[in-house]
């Protein structure tokens, strides 16, 4: 499954959103080095979605606002 993320980091505070089943914005405190963002964005993903963190990927957008998470069951 594919979920589209329109990521905000170092952000004053963490915040989830979900637009649709498979879009969410999501917001940070970490800063994008060293892909502390990523990380931080990752686990809030899994996280909303109950999910565990292991079982989330980032596909696309390393370095993008926009990104591809995918989730393997």
């Amino acid at each position: 499954m594919k979920i589209f993320v329109t990521a905000k980091a170092k952000a004053r505070e963490e915040r989830v959103e979900q637009i649709d089943e498979t879009h969410f914005k999501i917001a940070v405190k970490e800063p994008p080095i060293d892909g502390k963002a990523n990380s931080a964005i990752a686990r809030a993903l899994a996280g909303h979605l109950g999910i565990p963190r292991s079982t989330v990927f980032l596909k696309q957008g390393t370095s993008a606002r926009e990104k591809v998470f995918e989730i393997i069951f």
